[in-house]
């Protein structure tokens, strides 16, 4: 609001204080009444996005609740970790085996005899290999080394299994071939058809020596052998897969299989905790404080009553799991006296171990299941445009319109102001001229012939 200067010259009145007096009092009211409109609607929208967080936070922890493989598959346990990992899929079976490693399945490898200089020419031909009855050749070209020969076998793209290296030892050095497969199954097969018989290509490569055998994994699984190419073992044990990593044929590791617990009480467990922080959330938004008589945020909010219902409603309804309805209870988690849940650690142990069937349908049913529903009800509340950006945006609209009224108050008072310090100045200036007629007045009096002054 613009100054006032006026300084009552005519009156000897202070104008620019009686008009500033005189808009603050129109003006205060209506900005006190504005400030608390303003401080309402920001509260409230902060209120709703606390609300919003809490309730996104709960359908979050409702995901993992709602995939049937949460519930599914089996568990591994191992008396030993030293000789294998094992990893069990849903087409497993409980049940506990005893598992000797006794050999792990090895890769062949072949040796050519020592050259002395890799960089030097070897003659050309071709070299084939055959690899499980699969072959691929390279050719060899009249100036290629042995350092070259590596990189042609590397790096063909028919390769079926081959990788190629140099070992530089101390009489010399050899390119050793080894099968990138383990097992007896996949040995190599080296034939050199050299363009000049008895080139170095021809004594070097059809006379490979075999410096390691390729050897089968051996196994025995509660006392029956079990023999593989490969050191993972998919069909071993029904649904388990058992990867070796080290042999001692003196050594028996137990391996238990299990029903997987874990994963479902972990995905209660955040659901649980979820839900409870946000059903405090909603109580604390909307409580009222007998003590200081005073009320929350959102007391009385139609909002919020219909999240406590919607929510309440579904937590203690009935689900159809294919065997029958069933509810939460039935699982061991129930509702406490101030709305919140608990389980029953015991009452859950035993439906995992004995209804797991039911408490998998009644949770992840597609649409109609326990998590399917709630996560509905969830969603109708936090997605962009919900309800609760709904509400969000009726606050937002209201807090626009406040700082237009602010702004026609401000005009309102300035042309107030402007108005109240025009009348004034005009009453100080007609003050001012009555003044001055009645001091002309007083001293034509004064100036009378026969005029006695009395100065006592």
């Amino acid at each position: 609001m613009a100054g006032v200067s006026a300084t009552g010259l005519g009156s000897g009145l202070d104008i620019g204080s009686i008009v500033s007096a005189l808009v603050n009092a129109e003006k205060s009211p209506k900005t006190a009444a504005l400030n608390a409109d303003q401080a309402e609607a920001t509260s409230k929208i902060s209120a709703i996005g606390s609300l919003k967080s809490a309730i996104s936070s709960f359908v979050d922890s409702l995901t993992n609740l709602g995939k049937a493989e949460t519930f599914g598959g089996y568990s591994t346990k191992r008396s030993n970790f030293d000789y294998f990992t094992a990893t069990a899929s849903e087409a497993a079976a409980a049940g506990s085996y005893k598992i000797q490693v006794d050999q792990l399945a090895e890769s062949q490898k072949l040796a050519t005899g020592i050259v002395t200089d890799v960089t030097e020419a070897l003659g050309s031909g071709s070299l084939g290999f055959t690899v499980d009855g699969d072959s691929f050749s390279v050719d060899i070209d009249g100036d290629d080394s042995l350092q070259d020969i590596v990189s042609k076998i590397n790096e063909a793209e028919d390769n079926v299994g081959v990788t190629a290296t140099i070992i530089n030892g101390d009489a010399g050095a050899q390119l050793v071939l080894t099968s990138n497969e383990t097992g007896t199954a996949n040995n190599i097969t080296v034939a050199a058809t050299a363009d000049l018989v008895g080139s170095k290509l021809d004594t070097l490569f059809n006379n490979m020596t075999e410096i390691q055998p390729a050897k089968q994994a051996t196994v025995y699984i509660d006392g029956l052998l079990v023999t593989s190419n490969s050191n993972t073992l998919d069909n071993a044990i029904t649904g388990v897969t058992l990867d070796l990593t080290d042999a001692d044929p003196n050594e028996t590791t137990t391996l238990t299989v299990s029903a997987n617990t874990s994963k479902p009480k972990e995905a209660i467990d955040a659901f649980v905790e979820a839900y409870n922080e946000m059903m405090t959330t909603v109580k604390n938004l909307s409580s009222f404080n007998a003590d200081t008589e005073t009320g929350s945020v959102l007391q009385g909010d139609s909002t919020i009553r219909s999240i406590q219902s919607q929510f309440r409603t579904a937590i203690s309804s009935m689900f159809d799991t294919g065997d029958g309805t069933m509810a939460l209870t039935n699982f061991g988690i129930s509702t406490t006296r101030e709305g919140t849940l608990e389980v029953d650690s015991d009452k859950l142990d035993d439906a995992l171990k004995n209804n797991a069937v039911g408490l998998t349908q009644f949770f992840t049913a597609e649409d109609t299941g326990f998590a399917a529903r709630l996560s509905a009800i969830g969603e109708s509340y936090t997605q962009t445009g919900g309800i609760l950006d709904s509400r969000n945006e009726s606050y937002e609209r209201k807090l626009d319109r406040i700082a237009d009224e602010r702004e026609r108050l401000d005009r309102k008072m300035a042309a107030y102001e402007s108005r109240l310090t025009a009348q004034y100045n005009a009453m100080d200036l007609l003050v001012g001229q009555l003044n001055t007629q009645s001091s002309t007045i007083q001293a034509r009096i004064d100036s009378l012939p026969g005029l006695v002054r009395n100065n006592d």
